[in-house]
């Protein structure tokens, strides 16, 4: 009787662990535990990845200051505030920096999805003209980049004569005046200017720098966001065969558009580099610099020759190129619109 009974017990015993235990060793069973169409993490497993995603997020909100792009200001003394510039999302031009903007940038050829060949990666060093040392750590990147001089620094002639020596590509780095108040440098020209003064100017500042094949300009948020003397600089320009890149230090800057309506051949910047001189900050936009190129095809960045910069490049360039992207000059990313129709002629 005894052993009957304890058998009964032992049965029963079985039949309910194989109703229960069951749960935990199916799939449907671990899933139900974790909630409707999720799956529940050891306890260990969860605590690390929530700790991820912290890390992710703490990650992102600690680079979100250095990708504002033209939001901060200039490590040069004196140096002109850049503003908020509309653009693109992440094109470097929107309110809050990189992310923000609803206008549009121009490329030449390029689409807002990912190009057919490699992304093509322009860099502007401007400010160039005060000094010649900076030039051997720009060529030993041993890519191509666009070097924008000064015209009437105390090295001028000496920095054309070393770049022309070497075939690079030049640009008038053209000191226009600030809304600000900042000192744009010798040789400005001011909004109080009269055209003929505007344009002996202009002219002035281009025979400085021989070799030049385009201009941009050097701060001038006064002058760019005005459609006359924009006008007046940049068809000297057109009467010269050279190219505009609007450094974009104004929202409301009408250099690309004016110039495109003169057949000016012309583009924008998308990143500034180092508006926030820390390295760290540096490096953040260089990769926004390689995003945007990825996604739209090509993108233009200006950067100065601050030790910040030129170690950032010489660390980031090698990668970059590692990974598929192509060094350009800023003539490879031109816009090119027909040429201005020809004013009438009176008889």
């Amino acid at each position: 009787m005894f052993l009957f009974v304890l058998g009964v017990a032992v049965g029963a015993a079985g039949t309910w662990l194989a109703g229960h235990v069951s749960v935990w060793r199916t799939p449907a069973g671990i899933a139900g535990l974790g909630g409707a169409g999720s799956e529940a993490l050891p306890p260990g497993e969860a605590g690390e990845s929530a700790a991820r995603a912290r890390r992710h997020a703490a990650t992102a909100a600690a680079a979100a200051p250095h990708r504002r792009g033209a939001a901060g200001s200039r490590a040069e003394p004196g140096a002109e505030r850049l503003e908020t510039a509309p653009g693109p999302a992440g094109a470097g031009e929107g309110p809050g920096g990189a992310a923000g903007g609803g206008g549009t940038s121009r490329l030449a050829g390029l689409q807002e999805s990912p190009a057919a060949g490699p992304a093509r990666v322009a860099l502007v060093i401007d400010d160039l003209g005060r000094s010649l040392e900076e030039l051997d750590d720009l060529h030993r990147l041993g890519v191509p980049i666009t070097y924008a001089v000064l015209p009437f620094e105390s090295q001028t002639p000496e920095v054309v004569a070393a770049l022309r020596r070497r075939h690079d590509e030049i640009l008038c780095h053209l000191p226009m005046e600030p809304r600000s108040g900042g000192n744009p440098g010798p040789g400005a020209l001011r909004a109080g200017m009269s055209p003929e003064q505007l344009r002996q100017s202009t002219l002035a500042a281009i025979a400085a720098v021989p070799g030049a094949v385009g201009v941009n300009n050097h701060m001038g948020s006064a002058l760019s966001a005005d459609p006359g003397s924009m006008s007046t600089i940049l068809g000297v320009l057109a009467e010269r065969g050279l190219y505009f890149l609007d450094s974009r230090t104004s929202a409301q800057s009408v250099g690309f558009r004016v110039a495109t309506s003169l057949g000016v051949p012309a583009a924008e910047r998308q990143v500034f580099l180092d508006d926030d001189p820390h390295p760290a900050a540096v490096a953040a936009e260089f990769q926004h610099l390689l995003e945007l190129a990825r996604t739209r095809g090509g993108a233009i960045a200006i950067g100065h020759p601050h030790a910040a910069t030129l170690a950032t490049l010489a660390a980031e360039v090698p990668r970059a190129q590692a990974l598929g992207y192509r060094f350009v000059q800023v003539s490879a990313l031109l816009e090119h619109p027909a040429a201005a129709p020809a004013p009438p002629t009176g008889r």
